[in-house]
């Protein structure tokens, strides 16, 4: 059960995605005192804790030849925007064979 902290950081405004659907998910990074959103996008091969505050999904995607997986907070006030590119049907929640 989540406590009343946990449910006035639980993010409402996050679109409906699993793996195997590709994502583009931006992200805020600070560098010194500058802050700039990055993105990021690829194929989801997981989400893990279901829809807790704990929440994560990983992200993977080959960038010149070499595979390169981040594993991003769901609920974090970081991650600034997440679009889903393209859905696909999976027959498996972790797609750990795309590694």
């Amino acid at each position: 059960m989540a406590t009343a902290i946990e449910q006035l950081n639980i993010r409402t405004d996050l679109p409906e995605f699993s793996a195997g659907d590709t994502v583009r998910v931006a992200q805020k990074i600070k560098e010194g005192e500058k802050e700039r959103v990055t993105s990021f996008e690829g194929i989801v091969i997981a989400r893990k804790h279901g829809k807790q505050i704990s929440a994560t999904f990983t992200v993977r995607r080959v960038i010149e030849g070499v595979g390169v997986e981040r594993i991003f907070p769901l609920h974090s006030p970081l991650t600034t925007k997440i679009e889903v590119l393209r859905r696909s049907k999976v027959r498996r929640a972790k797609l750990y064979y795309i590694r």
